[in-house]
């Protein structure tokens, strides 16, 4: 009687210390009474899950996942095998966490085959199956209950990014993602509560967050699952490192909108180094840019995110989000007179670069989203005034191609894939150290 009752005291003990901070204030009191029941998987630790990886396809942008017992005889790359133990077709990384209970004959005495193939975005394959693998030899198992971080590149070409963004795996259960950025390291490594050390967080239904604010200085992130209403699945991640310091070393910025923050192909991040031009230059850079900025936003931002790291350089390229939205070009280039004053002001050289062609149909078909009718005439107003002031022209090669950015170089019409993003690196480092 005594045990029964030190369990029953311990338990509401838990549930009294997670009220405060575990789901953020945001549930109702129907929930929270109910909410003994949703930590159990925390509790009893979960799924058993396993971590399984293949080469990066540049060029996908999803990629499907069969598992199987048996190879056929007539093992055909071109077609999927018929009888699957597993199948996943809607994988956005090369990186999967599988819950092995799916997987019921893994621990079997004979071996399971895994192989995977890479799509475009109008879902044809772009080659056929990789050569099947043996399962249990390339499974990393026993995991936490959690979504796996990516390790964010550092100390390569382009790894020095203002706005930070995390990317991770899903996780079996989840619906959703909390990031929670912190200041200091957790003061417990894993759990389901929020660290006291906590200075931002968010929550999405993909599997990277773009975060919001500039880091400056040494900052950890880490990552749970979150079911549809907001209640934890599973446990935090363990947290990774993101460093950014001012230093004499890098002595260039680079300062726009997504295009230069790096991504494309509408899978691919920042944190994908090979989607960033910056990857691409000969010089160190540190790269300012926001995503979703217009040249008006740039303006507001200057001070706080470009001051701090004593440029002798600032490589500007902005106004694309706002011509296409309708701006008139009138406007950007005022705002780019602002920024160079700015730049001048505080003892850095500043150079435009030259705005590439975008393709409307491309975006129309990637984000559903319309482009002005008029923005081959304000593009080429703005570039014409930027060819007038210190730049590089960064636009010339594309604009040579035609009139509207092929999808060769961009399959979402915008952002340049990696051949573009090497293209523009290469002409910005011909010509960069003019202005050193």
């Amino acid at each position: 009687m005594l045990q029964h009752t030190e369990r029953r005291r311990w338990r509401w003990l838990l549930v009294g210390a997670l009220l405060p901070g575990l789901f953020l204030g945001q549930l109702d009191n129907a929930v929270q009474h109910r909410m003994p029941r949703y930590i159990q998987r925390y509790m009893t630790g979960g799924p058993r899950l396993g971590f399984l990886q293949w080469p990066q396809d540049l060029q996908a942008v999803r990629y499907e996942l069969e598992i199987f017992s048996q190879i056929p005889e007539e093992l055909d790359p071109e077609h999927s095998v018929e009888e699957v133990l597993y199948r996943d077709a809607e994988i956005y990384t090369n990186r999967i966490l599988l819950d092995e209970e799916k997987l019921p004959d893994l621990d079997g005495e004979l071996p399971l085959f895994w192989r995977v193939r890479a799509y475009n975005l109008d879902g044809n394959p772009l080659g056929g199956y990789s050569q099947p693998a043996e399962l249990q030899n390339t499974l990393e198992r026993n995991l936490r209950d959690a979504p796996v971080p990516r390790p964010m590149k550092r100390d390569q070409p382009g790894s020095r990014i203002l706005y930070p963004v995390y990317s991770y795996t899903s996780l079996p259960g989840a619906s959703q993602y909390e990031v929670e950025v912190l200041d200091q390291l957790p003061e417990k490594m894993g759990g389901i509560l929020p660290s006291r050390h906590r200075v931002y967080a968010e929550t999405t239904e993909l599997t990277d967050l773009y975060d919001k604010e500039p880091r400056i200085g040494t900052y950890y992130w880490r990552v749970r699952g979150m079911d549809g209403k907001g209640r934890p699945v599973g446990e935090w991640s363990l947290p990774e490192k993101v460093e950014l310091e001012p230093t004499d070393r890098v002595q260039v910025g680079i300062f726009g909108d997504s295009i230069s923050h790096g991504g494309g192909r509408l899978s691919f991040s920042p944190s994908d180094l090979e989607y960033s031009y910056a990857h691409y230059i000969s010089v160190p850079t540190v790269n300012l840019s926001e995503s979703g900025d217009t040249s008006e936003m740039m303006v507001e931002r200057f001070e706080r995110d470009v001051l701090p790291f004593h440029l002798k350089t600032l490589l500007i390229m902005g106004g694309s989000n706002s011509l296409r939205n309708g701006t008139e070009p009138e406007e950007v280039i005022a705002d780019l007179r602002k920024i160079q004053a700015m730049c001048r002001e505080n003892g850095i050289t500043p150079v435009l670069l030259t705005l590439a062609p975008i393709n409307p149909g491309n975006i129309e078909k990637a984000f559903d989203e319309p482009t002005d009718s008029h923005w081959q005439e304000a593009f080429r107003k703005v570039n014409a005034y930027i060819r007038t002031q210190p730049h590089i022209d960064v636009a010339a090669p594309f604009e040579a191609m035609g009139p509207e950015l092929p999808t060769e170089m961009a399959l979402d019409g915008l952002h340049g894939d990696v051949p573009m993003k090497r293209i523009m690196g290469q002409v910005i480092s011909d010509q960069v150290r003019e202005f050193l």
